[in-house]
């Protein structure tokens, strides 16, 4: 059985970024970076693209590869409310893998070294203990609900807040999971999951116009500290 298979669901259309999978960003297509990523990392067996934009993915050079295998979308997974559960149980069904990692094109910053860390983070878990992994953000910060009320501190008690208790934002970066775990949520979190900390400046995910013009900004930071 083949090891490790990366998933990266990719569509034509995209609602509050136009045509944002293959919009160029610093120099290709937004979808090429994390892809490019993912073919340069040797614990990755193969990557599938299930995609409604096979045609799209040809004209802007999709690279040849044995790694990758594009899949056809069906149509009843098209359309912008179709829960990524389903469209991860299709792609499950179809390719066995020992271990299954799921990212999104939306993740062009994501180093290859944080998909390896993931991976041997994974492959060291006690499934018992944890079943699956997610990449999250950590906040040591004050939060609030809508009505005001506190929600990991005592404003009456101030303390300072490195010292508070972190809030963790699940990221979408990377999720690791097997079938067991899948299915014992029907869902890329499993029962019992592992959270794991990305890089800040890597962990930006492409929502809309203002997180596109913040990843731009987060590369040139990057860029700047590889030279």
């Amino acid at each position: 059985m083949t090891k490790n298979v990366a998933l990266l669901p990719m569509k034509a259309n995209s609602e509050r970024v136009k045509g944002k999978n293959f919009k160029n960003f610093k120099g290709k297509p937004l979808f090429r970076w994390v892809l490019d990523t993912l073919l340069g990392i040797d614990q990755i067996d193969k990557v599938i693209i299930n995609t409604d934009a096979i045609d799209l993915l040809e004209s802007y050079n999709l690279p040849v590869s044995e790694k990758i295998i594009v899949r056809q979308r069906s149509a009843d997974l098209c359309g912008d409310f179709v829960s990524m559960n389903l469209i991860i149980e299709d792609d499950i069904k179809a390719i066995s893998a020992e271990n299954y990692l799921m990212t999104h094109t939306t993740n062009p910053l994501i180093a290859a070294k944080t998909f390896e860390n993931a991976l041997s983070e994974f492959q060291k878990l006690d499934k018992e203990e944890h079943n699956s992994l997610f990449s999250v953000n950590a906040y040591q910060s004050r939060f609030y609900t809508a009505s005001a009320n506190p929600v990991n501190h005592d404003p009456n008690n101030l303390i300072r807040t490195q010292d508070l208790p972190p809030l963790f934002e699940e990221n979408s970066c990377i999720y690791l999971f097997n079938k067991e775990s899948f299915y014992s949520t029907n869902a890329r979190i499993g029962s019992k999951p592992k959270l794991f900390a990305t890089p800040f400046f890597e962990s930006v995910d492409i929502d809309d116009e203002k997180s596109w013009a913040l990843a731009e900004l987060y590369f040139d930071y990057l860029m700047s500290q590889k030279s």
